[in-house]
């Protein structure tokens, strides 16, 4: 599946979560999805957790999360030490 397909996975609703990305419309935020990633839980673990979910929609989250980071500029702090 190509990623915008895949990405169409994510929508936003004003009316779940403040606005944040979801999946499918349904009361799963992708910031959800990519902490539980980034806790350790594999796919597999999240798609028991959650029957609805499709291994399609973990992908979708982590190009939106990929596209977001790729437009992100993080500027140097350069700290100069006194004589």
């Amino acid at each position: 599946m190509d990623e915008q397909k895949l990405l169409a996975r994510i929508t936003v609703n004003p009316n779940i979560f403040g606005g944040k990305p979801i999946i499918r419309g349904r009361r799963l935020a992708v910031e959800h999805v990519l902490g539980m990633l980034a806790a350790g839980d594999t796919p597999q673990i999240i798609l028991e957790g959650y029957p609805w979910l499709e291994a399609d929609d973990i992908t979708a989250c982590l190009i939106y999360a990929r596209r977001l980071v790729a437009h992100e500029r993080i500027e140097p702090l350069i700290v100069e030490r006194g004589a």
